[in-house]
């Protein structure tokens, strides 16, 4: 039995939860990390409403390891685009201690060994104002320098994955002393070469063209859905059963082997999380 491992999915109070991830296993997943997002059932307003938004993540991963054969893991952290509406609604200098307090709990619970990483944090996917990008910078160096001092890695969340934005981050990983392999960038093109990454892990979304691009210049990477579990867009970013249909369908056409899959889904999570995968 070959390890398939998803990178990055959510799941939603509202949503399928436990109905998807059986999904995911009756296609061959067998682990995943169930990362954190806003949830509408919790309004952020200061650091301890970012600890109650976490529980809502580690309740549904205790579910799905309770009552599905998948092995869930947790990221948690503040979500990146929080800081605008909070800057808006509390002023920035308070905007960004609320979302540092976030940091801090989201480190509290990987040092409690309740979750495996502080993610997904980083800064807004679309353009904003230079106020936005430098608060959100200092926002994520913030983090980073938590993850250090937990030993765990971050899980980023910015604008298009660009080698520019790559070396851009690599550098503020560098100023908060995170070893740039402990930087996971979510929703990564193939930039698997180490001149197109600068040494940060990409978390590579599974569409066919991005996984055969990446093959073909090695293995270090490992590979995500981004998957919603949104009731109003089912099946977004990708289905959630891409990564294992995706992965035993490589296998099968001779274009994965089983030894690159391994690396893919076994050796590369267990070096970046420090866990051990056992089925």
């Amino acid at each position: 039995m070959i390890p398939i491992f998803d990178n990055h999915m959510h799941l939603q109070p509202a949503g399928k939860g436990v109905e998807a991830v059986n999904i995911f296993h009756k296609y061959g997943g067998t682990h995943a990390i169930l990362c954190h997002m806003p949830y509408s059932e919790v309004q952020i307003t200061s650091g301890s409403s970012f600890l109650e938004s976490y529980n809502i993540t580690l309740r549904m991963a205790e579910k799905c390891n309770s009552e599905t054969p998948v092995k869930l893991f947790t990221a948690v952290g503040p979500y990146p685009v929080l800081l605008i509406g909070l800057a808006e609604k509390y002023g920035m200098s308070r905007a960004v201690e609320i979302m540092k307090e976030g940091m801090e709990s989201a480190q509290k619970l990987v040092l409690e060994r309740k979750a495996v990483a502080i993610g997904e944090i980083g800064r807004p996917h679309f353009e904003v104002s230079p106020e936005i990008l430098e608060a959100s910078n200092e926002i994520m160096a913030y983090g980073m320098s938590l993850a250090k001092e937990a030993g765990c890695p971050v899980i980023l969340h910015t604008e298009s994955g660009t080698s520019e934005c790559m070396a851009d981050l690599a550098r503020i990983a560098d100023s908060a002393g995170l070893p740039r392999s402990r930087v996971v960038k979510h929703y990564s093109p193939p930039l698997v070469l180490e001149e197109e990454n600068f040494g940060l892990f990409p978390s590579v979304l599974a569409t066919r063209p991005a996984v055969s691009e990446a093959l073909e210049k090695g293995t270090r990477f490992v590979m995500e859905t981004d998957y919603m579990d949104e009731p109003s867009r089912p099946g977004a970013v990708l289905d959630i059963k891409t990564v294992p249909k995706r992965t035993m369908g490589y296998i099968n056409s001779k274009r994965m082997t089983e030894e690159q899959a391994w690396k893919i889904h076994k050796d590369n999570p267990e070096e970046l999380y420090g866990f051990s995968l056992n089925f």
